[in-house]
């Protein structure tokens, strides 16, 4: 009961104005659903992704940060075609970050950096953003701790029923996105070592950084809710 309560009025007082839940993804037709499943080329990237970031924010342009990123090597690739194919993966979620969430990649703890990209991929990646909300989230608040691989393969199921693309993978390629997506909640720190989903406290320059953007992306991180509506007064 006090769960629910806390809750309701954490709904109430921060996302009362709050959006569906895709906002940084264009739909097309809103009779489909479409989700790329592009992640397998990593994880969270941490190191390469730093890189990029400070490119960015020394010349501002994503086009120039492309080309000197390949130009340059700059991601340490063996082909130049993997470090186009690396760097446009980066850049692609790095886009998505407001300047003050960049500066936190780029100046940030690594803990603070980790969360950054874990927002990133989130935003990048519809798929990976309903999960967050609707799996890590939903179980943190009803306390079922352990996230086990039958909640994202049960997810995984129902999002094939609005994209048929999806049942239509290799089971090779369903493992491997599986795999990706527990790796990007441990580099995260949002996930344990033996799947139990950790708790995870905001620093004051990751809330004021988000918060400057949208107040539902903090859906993303298993936060008690009142912890976040005192860190938001």
């Amino acid at each position: 009961m006090v769960i629910l309560l806390i809750h309701l009025i954490y709904d109430k007082k921060i996302f009362k104005n709050m959006m569906p839940i895709q906002p940084h993804f264009k739909v097309k037709n809103m009779n489909t659903t479409h989700y790329k499943m592009s992640f397998t080329a990593g994880a969270l990237l941490c190191n390469d992704s730093i890189k990029i970031a400070d490119l960015f924010l020394a010349s501002g342009s994503w086009k120039d940060v492309k080309t000197k990123a390949v130009n340059d090597n700059i991601l340490q690739s063996r082909t130049i075609n993997s470090s186009k194919r690396l760097s446009t993966e980066i850049c692609s979620r790095l886009k998505l970050l407001n300047k003050n969430e960049l500066q936190v990649l780029s100046k940030g703890t690594s803990k603070e950096q980790a969360l950054i990209l874990w927002l990133a991929a989130c935003r990048k990646y519809r798929f990976i953003y309903e999960f967050a909300v609707e799996v890590i989230r939903e179980k943190f608040f009803k306390l079922q701790y352990e996230l086990t691989y039958s909640d994202y393969d049960s997810f995984f199921n129902s999002k094939a029923l609005l994209d048929e693309k999806l049942d239509h993978l290799a089971n090779s390629t369903k493992e491997k996105l599986r795999q990706i997506v527990f790796k990007m909640l441990r580099e995260a720190g949002l996930l344990s070592s033996n799947n139990i989903i950790n708790q995870v406290i905001l620093s004051p320059i990751i809330i004021k950084a988000i918060n400057s953007n949208s107040h539902q992306d903090f859906r993303l991180f298993p936060v008690h809710e009142a912890d976040l509506i005192d860190w938001l007064k």
